[in-house]
């Protein structure tokens, strides 16, 4: 007699239940892998500030109070597609970039707004700049940012 060969229904709706609970997992992990990637245009754009910051620090010894001070475009000017607008905060030695751009993914984008703040802090004549967030994961924070938010 010859023997049968193939899958019986029992392994192959295993399988298939293998395959959806790994589906599951990838794609929860692909969307904070997309935020992710979201969030590092506030600091892209923030470079930018920091330099000009930079450059009125070193000329005036004193850290700008809003964006005008430092020569800088308004801060709904400054915004990318992710990134709603970048701004030297009323904290002295402060860029705020808040994220709710038109293309942000909607947890970030939700209320209560994302924030992403950049301190600068003068040293021996140069500045070091901290960045830390209390609205953002640190899930979706770039790797030298330090934060304590709620999805």
């Amino acid at each position: 007699m010859k023997k049968m060969q193939g899958f019986t229904l029992i392994e192959l709706m295993i399988v298939v239940a293998i395959i959806a609970i790994l589906a599951a997992i990838a794609i929860s992990q692909y969307q904070d892998y997309v935020i992710r990637s979201q969030v590092s245009e506030g600091s892209s754009l923030a470079d930018g500030i920091k330099t000009a910051v930079g450059e009125f620090v070193n000329t005036r010894g004193y850290f700008p109070a809003a964006n005008s001070s430092a020569g800088l475009a308004t801060d709904v000017s400054i915004k990318g597609e992710y990134v709603s607008a970048v701004n030297v905060g009323t904290t002295t030695g402060v860029i705020i970039a808040t994220y709710a751009g038109p293309k942000a993914n909607a947890k970030l984008s939700a209320a209560p707004a994302r924030t992403l703040s950049f301190s600068g802090v003068r040293n021996a004549g140069s500045l070091e700049w901290h960045c830390k967030s209390t609205t953002m994961p640190q899930k979706w924070c770039p790797s030298s940012c330090s934060c304590s938010g709620t999805p």
